[in-house]
């Protein structure tokens, strides 16, 4: 493939400095999430032709001009998508669409927090989750963060640096959430989940701040809330194939777009992967090869 456009992703900084749950051998040219055109194909892949305009993942390879690809990690763009959007679609959108649709199954009307719902996912499940109904409590670092949230149509934002969490949460919500979804972990994780009612759901999808929190299980006992983790391999069959289904709708409808709070080079790569690792991103950080 042609590499036109490439999204940076906070497991690509895990990946490098051997953070990440998988160890890639050194050297390696990191970048997960791609869009561009085939150029080449190999054996048994006959539902693509040489121009197709495709996007897709991979575990590394994806910051360079050109990358190859398994056929079944890829799918067509739509021609209403451009390559930046397409890239940065994927990995985020995906993954907040199947946590709200299958594990933290929001309905119309439910309350949901979203923890760092300036980031990629974060911003990505606030849009979807206010595309299903629910009023959205977004909490994030920055007040540049908190606007581009509300912008999406979260009802209540939290910069959790310049407020008590747990306080601000219980005014926003006095009857508590319906749903936590957390990217973040760390110190975050406990208001959050306190902030839950009886039998709410609590998802967590990453630790982006670095530490993996202790949750104290009396709260799960008397509140009787579940506590779920995300992985694509965890949703059933069925409900993936509906859910790519209606994300994929949404995206050529226009209903939801990807936040692309900055655009690098391919030269400038490192700074966009400090970008990512400093905390600075609002929505996802694309790479352009154009």
């Amino acid at each position: 493939m042609r590499v036109r456009a490439a999204a940076v992703n906070f497991p690509d900084v895990l990946l490098i400095g051997d953070e990440y749950q998988i160890s890639v051998p050194l050297p390696f040219v990191p970048g997960s999430e791609f869009a561009g055109e085939i150029v080449e194909l190999g054996d048994n892949a006959d539902q693509f032709a040489v121009g197709d305009r495709v996007s897709g993942t991979v575990l590394c390879g994806a910051f360079a001009e050109e990358v190859a690809v398994p056929a079944a990690g890829l799918a067509r763009i739509p021609d209403s998508v451009d390559d930046r959007t397409a890239a940065a679609f994927g990995v985020a959108h995906r993954t907040a669409y199947h946590t709200l649709r299958s594990m933290a199954r929001i309905q119309r009307g439910d309350e949901l927090i979203l923890l760092g719902a300036g980031g990629g996912v974060g911003l990505a499940a606030v849009q979807l989750g206010v595309a299903l109904g629910a009023s959205v409590t977004a909490v994030a670092s920055t007040d540049e963060k908190l606007a581009a949230a509300a912008r999406y149509g979260a009802r209540h934002v939290v910069n959790h640096r310049t407020a008590n969490l747990r306080d601000a949460l219980r005014a926003a919500l006095p009857d508590g959430a319906h749903a936590v979804v957390d990217p973040v972990g760390g110190e975050l994780s406990e208001p959050a989940l306190r902030s839950l009612r009886r039998g709410g759901r609590f998802v967590t999808v990453g630790f982006a701040s670095g530490v993996i929190p202790r949750i104290p299980l009396n709260l799960v006992l008397m509140k009787g809330v579940q506590v779920l983790g995300f992985q694509f391999h965890d949703v059933p069959p069925d409900e993936f194939a509906r859910n790519e289904s209606e994300l994929r709708e949404h995206l050529v409808s226009g209903r939801v777009r990807p936040h692309i709070g900055a655009v690098y080079p391919l030269e400038q790569t490192v700074e966009a992967l400090r970008h990512i690792a400093d905390g600075r991103a609002v929505g996802k950080v694309v790479i352009d090869l154009a």
